[in-house]
């Protein structure tokens, strides 16, 4: 193996609580946090990350559910490494302690574990995924975790991680990920641009994706303010684009409707549909239960208050009519 350099060992987290632990997360980029912060995280934007990072995400750092995927791989961890050294024979060791990069300090990183005594390979990362997950592995590792991996190469100078994924808690995986020198040095860079970002307290750009607009509207809660842009030529451009996009985008929604009712006509009471260019299926979802609020509310208005929250109103993006 081909030593680069030894990671600093930032932090111990073995008596480490909670908040401490939190407080250390916030100080730098850490390994998941890799993908997300280069804009290649199909589940977070660099905006959402920088919100937690800058401390303005309320749910940041907030335990998981059971409902929460992160809660399963967390619980599931030890299993997966347990089952990867009994699959290839090679011992693993918990390093409990926040490793970071000797030269760019804003890179961090948690190893799930060390692989001891193995010229090949020097760190494995523990996954898990369920029915909806393990479809992003089918071609293999998915982009997002290679960057992660990439990043704990990185900060710790080793040559080769295994990344071993349990999926649909019956099968386990184990794929190869070896050094790559360009992608790292690609990673330095954008990491060291969003970690700017950062320092100066300015939101990076939102990406269009749901983990934006939910931060967005974290960001800037609203007020009563009216801004004029007439004069702003280039904002200008935007909201005509976005007008002719959306106009374009109601025909092509109208046009797709009325052939999926054609199809729904010829099929009528069919649940399924083959055709020489596919198959469709169209069936009735399970009767379903619900809580009628409304009869509860006439019936019974003092339980019903007892059980009434305030839900706050979101903002809601309008484009406004010129001739209104």
């Amino acid at each position: 193996m081909n030593e680069r350099h030894a990671a600093l060992r930032l932090v111990e987290t073995k008596r480490l609580d909670r908040e401490a632990w939190l407080d250390v997360r916030k100080s730098g980029i850490g390994s998941s946090d890799a993908a997300a912060a280069v804009g290649l995280n199909p589940y977070k934007s660099p905006l959402e990350l920088w919100m937690e990072k800058t401390g303005r995400s309320p749910d940041a750092g907030n335990p998981v559910g059971f409902d929460d995927p992160r809660y399963w791989g967390t619980l599931l961890e030890p299993y997966v490494a347990t089952a990867y050294q009994q699959q290839t024979e090679r011992r693993v060791r918990k390093i409990n302690a926040v490793l970071q990069h000797p030269t760019f300090p804003f890179m961090l990183a948690n190893i799930d574990r060390e692989v001891v005594g193995c010229p090949d390979v020097q760190i494995l990362e523990c996954k898990t995924a369920g029915e909806f997950g393990a479809r992003l592995w089918r071609d293999g590792v998915p982009e997002y975790v290679q960057l992660q991996v990439q990043h704990q190469l990185a900060v710790t100078g080793k040559d080769a991680a295994d990344v071993a994924v349990l999926l649909c808690g019956q099968q386990l995986e184990i794929f190869r990920i070896p050094r790559d020198e360009e992608v790292i040095a690609r990673l330095v860079v954008l990491e060291a641009r969003f970690w700017e970002y950062v320092e100066t307290d300015t939101p990076p750009p939102a990406d269009g994706s749901d983990s934006s607009s939910r931060a967005l509207r974290q960001l800037y809660p609203g007020g009563g303010d009216t801004l004029d842009f007439s004069d702003n030529q280039q904002l200008s451009q935007v909201l005509s684009d976005l007008q002719a996009l959306r106009s374009e985008l109601d025909t092509k929604g109208k046009q797709a409707e009325t052939l999926k009712q054609a199809l729904q006509e010829a099929m009528g009471d069919a649940s399924r549909a083959v055709f020489a260019t596919g198959e469709v299926t169209f069936k009735r979802a399970k009767d379903g239960t619900q809580l009628d609020g409304k009869r509860l509310a006439q019936d019974h208005p003092n339980l019903a208050a007892n059980y009434t929250v305030t839900r706050p109103g979101a903002r809601r993006f309008v484009i406004v009519d010129a001739a209104a």
